[in-house]
């Protein structure tokens, strides 16, 4: 059993047990609520079984995990989404769906699509780590796009490596609040874990060196004022995207977490996709690279907008 105590911040004061869980452990929010109905949860000491019970700044809660996997992830069922962009004897190009997680972890054992992946490639249960097998670089749960995974101990050296040297093109298609005033731009702003919420990233001095290039694509201004800009990540760190946008004033929207969820454009995830992907060969050294189209969650949103 695993567990896991926070004091409420200020932040999330008011809010729900079952959104503050969600946050903690990062799993969903039918399973925040199963782990609070099975008595797993304790606020201040006292076990507390109602999901809509509103927390106050100051409070301890404390939850109960049970074990996640202690091995390589397990095979998953032909239910798991596979959209396999390329296939070949070094490398799987994916193009994940939002809501798709990418490995096990906490409130996630299975389900991921690296479950899926050890379902149709399991030779991939032997490279790299035995928690996140093939996994080379992330893609949040909510955001829709490509992702490159080793299939041989070669190309997970070599794509390490790369990712290492920032020499993977990662490029996402964003749209944001609001109308930058510069139509491109470099963002080198360090990211580390939010003082007041340990759920969240945040602009830090105490953070890792983090660059955005960007780039404003089109504008909009009825029904909100909003610009789909196009990002390049140098590099790779949690929510980067997502906080570096927020941090100059232009949150994505339907990003409840960094401010970019409002009624004016209703989502249920952000507005984020992986659109292009870049990186050397494993096995030939040639420069290879995969573009992505708009899923259709998107291009309704941008069909309404004028």
């Amino acid at each position: 059993m695993t567990h896991i105590d926070e004091t409420i911040p200020d932040g999330l004061d008011g809010e729900r047990v079952d959104r503050v869980v969600a946050m903690i452990t990062s799993c969903s929010r039918a399973e925040a609520a199963s782990l609070v109905a099975s008595g797993a949860v304790t606020v201040d000491g006292r076990v507390v079984t109602t999901r809509s019970v509103k927390l106050t700044a100051g409070q301890v809660v404390h939850i109960d995990l049970p074990e996640g996997p202690t091995g390589p992830p397990v095979a998953g069922d032909a239910t798991i989404a596979l959209a396999i962009v390329h296939v070949d004897d070094d490398v799987i190009v994916i193009d994940k769906p939002a809501g798709l997680v990418v490995h096990p972890g906490s409130g996630n054992a299975d389900g991921t699509l690296v479950n899926g992946l050890v379902a149709a490639f399991p030779e991939i249960a032997e490279v790299g780590e035995p928690e996140r097998p093939g996994i080379v670089h992330r893609i949040d749960k909510g955001t829709s796009g490509l992702l490159v995974v080793a299939r041989s101990k070669r190309a997970h050296d070599s794509l390490t490596a790369q990712m290492a040297a920032h020499s993977v093109e990662r490029e996402y298609a964003a749209l944001v609040w609001g109308q930058p005033e510069s139509t491109h731009g470099v963002i080198d702003a360090a990211i580390g874990r939010s003082g007041r919420d340990p759920t969240r990233m945040a602009v830090s001095n105490r953070g890792r060196p983090a660059r955005t290039h960007y780039e404003v694509v089109s504008t909009f201004d009825s029904p909100a004022p909003v610009a789909v800009v196009r990002c390049r990540l140098e590099t790779g760190r949690t929510h980067q995207i997502r906080v570096h946008m927020a941090a100059i004033g232009h949150p994505v929207v339907g990003d409840d977490r960094y401010g970019g969820g409002r009624s004016s454009i209703p989502m249920t995830r952000p507005w984020l996709h992986a659109a292009r992907l870049g990186f050397d060969h494993p096995a030939t050294e040639e420069r290879v690279s995969f573009d992505s189209p708009l899923p259709p969650d998107l291009t309704d949103v941008l069909a309404t907008l004028s």
